[in-house]
């Protein structure tokens, strides 16, 4: 049997390329390929190492027939094409805490700079201009730092932070009391932070939850003075809107480590001299890359000399005997936890996971893997099969797993109850045939409902005309409607209506939707 053969395409430390080696892999270093060229040899590989350069695309996985798995030696994956990895059966891997003290130091680095009018300090006195009193400072001691995202670099930044004296301020929607308290941070919502906080720092995945969460309408809120820092993804900030408020003087300053547009070759924010950027530098460091590249080597050995999977973004961890059993289960699972986190109203205390009949028979534990997968992904970035649960437990979640050998309505069962700061929230799904997964009921209101990529959830009071006055709102705006499934508690009592649409309801939309009479909640919900 030949050896395993890997292609590294973009640099990675050499200590990286002897782990494959002493492993019996064999490797070739083939930096800075053409698209062309990589296309061109890419059929002689069984793994593939990449940085953020090479791009994986559909048309490179295609002329791939060997390749088995895709390595990131880093946390983002954009340059992958992880939906057409996954219909090849190739598993896209990443390494998601290589970099993290890096890229918080990064952060608190930028803070500084700002803080102090390094940079354009530093320009001034290397033009022999000895400009003293211009750079007036401000201390980062005694500050409030509102800090968005408290994830793995988010907890690393406020320990810096309070380490600096600051006062901190944390928003995630997974941050749970508890863990606020061991951090040492106060928990708090984005409308109490925006006027509370002297500097903000934005540590977020870009989502749709996300995506421009600092606008014209949160710097409005901010104090006056504040300063922006963001080292997370372009995105986050809207950079006109950040102009406009650095350009009237509301925003003191602000750092960016990313932008909108990567490369940022130009941007209407270059030039101003109340920011400090830099050309995402986050995870730029000897430590950081070498330890990312480590990791990938191993990863990707492991994967091709025994099958173990870790860190992957599109595989669960799943043996070779319960896979075919499981395969129709996941995709429930997954589609039952995206379902919960979107209609959450706040933090996750605790995720109870019941399953009933055929499913209970089986290996649940990578079913209960996936819910949480489904239940973190929309706020959190990297998040698989593997590290979900240690993310869950990181948060101080309490993961419960209840298993019935029978169900009095369906031969298969999973229910998932998540517990919040306001009360609970259910939702339960079925196979249909075996093999098709459909929604059965929501909060212990009967409805049978297929997920679709953009579907739009509402909540309200069960009386006449509603149905029409919904179908005719969506109608105005020319939005079509797929399937429209309903379920109520009683005649006139608590109605949910969950709709399949061929269009995403816009924010716009759904506040026409909000404003229908006996409407008390709607929402717009995605799935991949």
């Amino acid at each position: 049997m030949s050896k395993p053969k890997v292609l590294i395409s973009d640099k990675l430390s050499p200590a990286a390329i002897e782990i494959f080696k002493a492993r019996g892999i064999e490797a070739d270093v083939k930096t800075s390929l053409t698209p062309q060229e990589l296309l061109a040899i890419i059929k002689d590989y069984d793994g593939l190492a990449i940085r953020s350069n090479t791009k994986v695309t559909a048309e490179v996985l295609a002329a791939a027939p060997r390749l088995k798995v895709v390595g990131r030696a880093g946390i983002g994956v954009d340059n992958v094409d992880t939906p057409a990895a996954t219909a090849r059966g190739v598993v896209v891997m990443n390494t998601p805490f290589g970099n993290t003290i890096t890229t918080a130091e990064h952060a608190i680095s930028m803070m500084m700079a700002l803080a102090r009018q390094i940079p354009s300090a530093n320009a001034s006195t290397h033009a022999g201009k000895w400009e003293k009193s211009k750079f007036m400072g401000v201390e980062l001691y005694g500050k409030t730092l509102g800090l968005i995202g408290c994830g793995n670099i988010g907890s690393i930044v406020a320990d810096r932070a309070l380490g600096l004296k600051m006062k901190v301020l944390a928003y995630d929607p997974y941050l749970s009391e508890q863990r606020a308290r061991d951090l040492g941070v106060e928990k708090a919502e984005l409308e109490a932070i925006w006027p509370r906080a002297d500097f903000i720092t934005v540590h977020t995945p870009l989502t749709e939850q996300t995506r421009n969460i600092i606008d014209a309408k949160a710097i409005a809120k901010m104090k006056k003075g504040v300063r922006i820092i963001n080292c997370a993804r372009g995105g986050l900030v809207v950079e006109a809107d950040l102009k406009a408020g650095l350009e009237s003087g509301h925003v003191a300053g602000a750092a960016l480590d990313v932008f909108e547009e990567e490369p940022a070759k130009a941007n209407p924010l270059f030039g101003m001299e109340n920011l400090v950027c830099t050309p995402h530098l986050g995870a730029s460091t000897n430590e950081a890359q070498e330890n990312v590249a480590l990791q990938i080597a191993e990863q990707i050995s492991d994967y091709l000399l025994s099958g173990a999977v870790t860190n992957a973004l599109n595989m669960a961890s799943v043996s070779a005997e319960d896979a075919p059993k499981l395969k129709p289960y996941m995709k429930l699972a997954e589609e039952l936890g995206s379902f919960a986190a979107q209609i959450l109203q706040s933090g996750l205390k605790s995720v109870t996971v019941e399953y009933s009949g055929h499913v209970a028979t089986l290996n649940t534990r990578p079913l209960t893997a996936i819910v949480l997968k489904g239940l973190l992904s929309p706020l959190m970035e990297s998040v698989n099969m593997v590290n979900a649960p240690a993310i869950a437990r990181e948060r101080d979640i309490k993961i419960t797993e209840i298993k019935h050998d029978d169900n009095a309505f369906y031969q298969t069962l999973i229910k998932l109850t998540v517990g919040t700061d306001q009360g609970t929230s259910s939702v339960s799904g079925t196979l249909f045939g075996a093999s098709l997964p459909r929604l059965v009921d929501v909060n212990d209101i009967h409805i049978e409902a297929e997920v679709g990529a953009h579907m739009l959830y509402v909540i309200n009071t069960d009386k006449p005309g509603f149905i029409g006055a919904l179908g005719t709102t969506l109608g105005l705006a020319g939005v079509n409607i797929a399937s429209f499934h309903l379920g109520r508690t009683k005649s006139g009592g608590t109605a949910i209506a969950l709709l399949q649409l061929d269009q995403h309801v816009d924010e716009n939309l759904l506040g026409k939707v909000k404003a229908l009479p006996h409407v008390r909640e709607a929402r717009s919900l995605a799935f991949a």
